[in-house]
């Protein structure tokens, strides 16, 4: 059936472990995308009512079918599934595929299973201070400075800063500036306490400008730095009745007064209704400032629960669209390779065999073609006649041809002085025949070699152009429309990630499947030096 030649190319490519996978891979990928409605689709692949059967997913039945609203619509078989006579009645029942979602469906936010809580985080502040101190540094001011001293009330007056704090050099030299009323820029340094060597805060200056006279005292400011002050270091959730479901280790909501959890309390009731602002309050010696954060429902939403993937701008499953988007590029670029093929076949093997002036008219129309602006071409004819996978694949094939048709122009020009053409010639064997029989089967190592890498660049370009807005029309499924929902929704990591690894895999299957093709027909071991 096949030729020796050919059978050994295709032992030498099995024996390419990565390629030959590769292909297996990315045949059983499509095939699966195929039948894509069998595995994502909101609507049942079989319903059993009234001892009857039916197949939604093939055929057409109209919601009076199932219901008694007289409407030949098309029904919403989830809904019409929670009905009593589905719920109630065990022969009536309904099958959907492993994924129940459409590429197009809108998700409804009471579909989603989230916890509705309100957690109330409590986030400790960094203690500040501020002390004015005289050239020798003795204290003459102080403002909630008791923390940072050790003592119970918050004056330190007439106390002597080095003697409880190790200044840093220039942090002296940035008082003494000041003192001698010099302008000074602002310093912050961290310093630490003389007795306990593990307690460190922030002291800071401020910017200092010249002054008629000398400052009498300079301010400092102290600023807590321990490991918990910026982080949560508690939280209790709230549900709906105001019950506690869960609290902290350490019971930040029972060390509160009983005025502060009314207050807390009413902003919770709140929260569930609309967004609210933080509060801040005292608990003990410190200060907490209070967050009231609950998962609300926005599009686009990350990945939770029978949505894997997450849901886009558009409240539709990622994984369904995905799904079909495979199917899509794949389809896609299947047809533009083989359209562009053929017609770079056809016009490379005429401007080959032919020769002379044939051929220097042809390739002269083929440059001029190929400077032609495929882009604008595709914005001019698309706001004409409106987006479609026909007017893409058309569009994009008669420009994509031109890079095959030099290569057969090339295998033609070198067979046609072959001897066994010129026999075939004196035969009479007619032209259409030597072309396909002959010289053709004989031509085909780069058509063969380029097609897994035109694939490639087929799937790339349908990408790119649906992320410019230049390619399918809305709402077909496709990965590039999604990157382009990434590129608004940017804290969306799930419509970049998923998009982008589908588009990564496919396109690194096809190049390893093109890798292997190519060493397959090099007479070479592999194309390695030996």
């Amino acid at each position: 059936m096949f030729n020796p030649i050919t059978l050994k190319r295709f032992n030498r490519f099995k024996k390419i472990k990565r390629s030959y996978v590769s292909l297996w891979i990315l045949i059983v990928l499509y095939i699966l995308s195929l039948g894509s409605e069998l595995l994502c689709n909101d609507k049942p692949v079989y319903v059993r009512f009234k001892n009857k059967s039916y197949f939604p997913v093939y055929n057409y039945y109209p919601d009076s079918e199932f219901t008694d609203s007289g409407k030949s619509t098309r029904p919403n078989y989830k809904a019409i599934n929670m009905l009593p006579m589905f719920k109630d009645d065990p022969s009536n029942f309904m099958i959907f595929p492993p994924i129940p979602y459409g590429p197009n469906e809108i998700i409804s936010p009471d579909s989603l299973e989230i916890k509705n809580v309100v957690d109330v985080n409590f986030i400790k502040q960094p203690r500040t201070g501020t002390v004015n101190i005289l050239p020798d540094y003795t204290i003459v001011k102080s403002q909630n400075c008791g923390f940072f001293f050790n003592l119970e009330n918050d004056s330190v007056r007439n106390l002597n800063l080095i003697s409880h704090w190790q200044l840093t050099e220039p942090l002296k030299q940035a008082i003494e500036d000041r003192f001698n009323n010099l302008v000074s820029d602002p310093v912050s340094e961290i310093s630490t306490h003389r007795i306990n060597k593990k307690v460190k805060c922030e002291l800071s200056l401020s910017t200092f400008r010249a002054r008629r006279k000398s400052p009498k005292s300079v301010r400092l400011t102290f600023r807590e730095i321990p490991s918990q002050a910026g982080h949560v270091t508690g939280s209790v959730s709230f549900s709906p009745s105001l019950r506690i479901t869960s609290s902290d280790k350490e019971n930040l909501w029972q060390k509160i007064s009983e005025s502060d959890k009314q207050a807390l309390s009413g902003i919770v009731k709140n929260r569930f209704n609309h967004p609210v602002d933080p509060s801040f309050i005292n608990i003990n010696d410190g200060q907490y400032k209070v967050q009231f954060d609950k998962k609300d429902v926005r599009w686009p939403y990350n990945p939770i629960k029978n949505h894997w993937l997450g849901i886009d701008s558009a409240g539709r499953d990622v994984l369904a669209r995905i799904v079909y988007g495979l199917r899509i590029s794949m389809t896609f670029g299947l047809i533009l390779v083989f359209f562009s093929m053929s017609l770079g076949v056809v016009i490379g093997a005429v401007q080959g065999y032919c020769g002379g002036k044939i051929d220097i008219i042809t390739q002269r129309v083929i440059e001029i073609w190929s400077a032609l602006p495929f882009l604008y071409i595709m914005i001019l004819l698309g706001s004409i006649y409106g987006r479609s996978f026909i007017l893409l694949l058309l569009i994009y094939g008669i420009f994509n041809w031109i890079g095959i048709s030099y290569y057969m122009r090339a295998e033609f020009l070198k067979l046609r002085g072959q001897s066994f053409v010129e026999a075939a010639q004196c035969q009479g064997i007619p032209t259409i025949k030597i072309i396909l029989k002959h010289i053709l089967p004989n031509s085909l190592v780069p058509l063969i070699t380029f097609m897994p890498f035109s694939l490639v660049g087929a799937i790339g370009s349908l990408a790119a152009l649906d992320y410019l807005g230049f390619g399918l029309p809305p709402p077909t499924p496709s990965w590039g429309e999604m990157l382009a929902q990434a590129q608004i929704y940017r804290w969306a990591w799930w419509l970049i990630l998923y998009p982008s690894l589908a588009l990564f895999i496919v396109m690194l299957l096809g190049v390893f499947i093109g890798e292997g093709v190519r060493n397959a027909f090099d007479p070479g071991n592999f194309n390695k030096i030996r």
